[in-house]
């Protein structure tokens, strides 16, 4: 039962639409609406309110991280595990949340937060790629896909193998969450920042 409200806590958690919510509430229409319709910071960067896609992206990431302080906290007996249950329903949440018909994001700041929650190290390699990713190729999609794929293995590397398993099954999710994405980078028509684009 307690793994059961775990992960129901977590779910709910990860399912809070923050890109959804901010927009609306500073007057930047339906996110939905908008661009590709993702809820995540780089469909509301769209948008063109960069502080608001900032502040989602810190929001979203932030619901991985609490996932797995609030197991940590208040059920330090299940340890490890129970931090990386509850940060994984947090990023399921994030990509099929309830309250949106399960139309969520593709969950790589949710994955972030939860990586730098677990172990620093992991979630400083997934950020450094990620962000890297970005920089040289000037693509989203791709740099969040690297980003997610080297969480698990900087588990591996910096021996934290009690997270590998959990981090690789949620690479894997992101990566169809992203499926689109990929078949366009294969058409070479995969957008990148800073070039306008009506859908992505």
């Amino acid at each position: 039962m307690t793994i059961f409200l775990l992960i129901a806590a977590g779910y709910l958690l990860g399912s809070i639409p923050f890109g959804v919510l901010l927009t609306r509430a500073f007057g930047a229409g339906d996110l939905r609406q908008i661009g590709s319709g993702n809820i995540g910071a780089t469909n509301v960067l769209r948008t063109g309110r960069k502080s608001l896609a900032a502040a989602t992206l810190l929001l979203d990431a932030a619901k991985g991280a609490v996932a797995v302080l609030l197991a940590r906290y208040w059920l330090p007996e299940l340890g490890d595990h129970g931090a990386m249950i509850a940060g994984a329903a947090a990023v399921i949440g994030h990509c099929y949340p309830v309250w949106l018909n399960f139309r969520g994001g593709k969950g790589v700041a949710t994955m972030l937060g939860l990586a730098l929650a677990l172990a620093w190290p992991i979630g400083a390699v997934f950020m450094i790629i990620w962000l890297g990713t970005v920089l040289v190729t000037r693509i989203s999609s791709l740099g969040g896909m690297v980003g997610a794929v080297s969480a698990p293995v900087a588990a591996l590397a910096f021996g934290f193998a009690v997270y590998a398993v959990g981090l690789a099954g949620l690479a894997i999710i992101l990566l169809w969450r992203h499926r689109e994405n990929i078949a366009r980078l294969r058409a070479g028509t995969e957008p990148r920042v800073g070039r306008k684009r009506g859908a992505a």
